[in-house]
């Protein structure tokens, strides 16, 4: 059985060059830089990593150089996920020939199936999957939330080991931790709610401030996981003005634009995604600057 994922996961940005392809040096320095700051584990390939309008040979290739850099020092769950169970299948298996440890698996949007769909849905990926599954629960994505029986149900599953809870509803969360078996952890996909997800019982958080402040993340993490409650608190209010900025447009405009500001990639994103408003710019800086964000 794998080891229970636990602690700061940052859900990665995929950096482009200025002709629009996958700057592949600039996403290795960021790996580098994430594990050298203290991260416990990446993912690639993710909607932070706009896999949506990735081709399914870029997302391997992104998945590669991050398995290559990580060089086994931490987990790599990539981003796998889509509303067709086949072809998510097939993007599984492609995912772990290139070395991902675990697969982050949305749940269906757009098509919105019932719980009994949802559920059917996961066990066709888990029990094809040469590698364990992370649930993703995203409401305001999928417009559907993958209610907590059903989440119950499916970890019960041997290689169904974690959730990303990403619905912003504590309680539901919290009936989640519950009821956990003992192999399946509970992350948040929610940054402000790292801190009250841990002092509830769960896990961790794979997240998007991260890219930018993944010390100080990590830190709250690590504070909060030990009890050491106190500390964790005085991150999560450090923290708190950032958390707002990261998100005051769609993510990842703020945050690539941050890590732009810091000097670690070019602000580039992919249409229908442009670049975040300038009017913004001095709330992420200051963010970024009460946060403690070191280049």
């Amino acid at each position: 059985m794998t080891a229970l994922l636990t602690g700061c996961y940052t859900a990665l940005v995929t950096p482009f060059a200025a002709d629009g392809s996958f700057d592949e040096p600039a996403f290795r320095g960021l790996v580098d830089w994430q594990l050298a700051e203290g991260m416990n584990g990446l993912v690639p390939v993710g909607s932070t990593g706009e896999a949506a309008t990735l081709s399914p040979d870029e997302r391997l290739r992104v998945v590669r150089a991050c398995v290559e850099q990580a060089a086994g020092r931490v987990p790599v769950v990539a981003g796998a996920g889509g509303n067709d169970t086949r072809l998510a299948i097939e993007t599984s298996k492609a995912m772990a020939a290139v070395g991902a440890s675990h697969l982050l698996h949305v749940s269906p949007a757009y098509s919105k199936p019932p719980q009994r769909g949802i559920i059917a849905h996961f066990r066709a990926i888990a029990d094809a999957s040469p590698v364990p599954i992370m649930l993703y629960n995203v409401p305001g994505r999928t417009a559907s939330n993958m209610e907590a029986e059903t989440t119950l149900a499916l970890a019960e599953h041997p290689n169904i080991v974690a959730v990303k809870e990403a619905s912003g509803n504590l309680a539901q969360m919290s009936e989640i931790i519950r009821h956990r078996p003992a192999h399946f952890s509970v992350i948040s996909g929610d940054d402000p709610l790292t801190l009250g997800l841990i002092a509830a019982g769960g896990h961790g958080i794979v997240s998007v401030v991260s890219n930018a402040t993944p010390r100080p993340m990590a830190e709250l993490c690590r504070a909060a996981l030990s009890g050491d409650y106190a500390r964790a608190r005085e991150l999560h209010l450090r923290l708190t003005p950032w958390f707002a900025a990261a998100f005051v447009e769609s993510n990842p405009l703020p945050v690539k634009a941050a890590l732009a500001m810091m000097g670690r990639i070019g602000n580039r994103l992919r249409l229908p995604l442009v670049p975040m408003d300038q009017k913004h710019e001095q709330r992420v800086r200051d963010a970024l600057s009460t946060a403690g964000a070191t280049s």
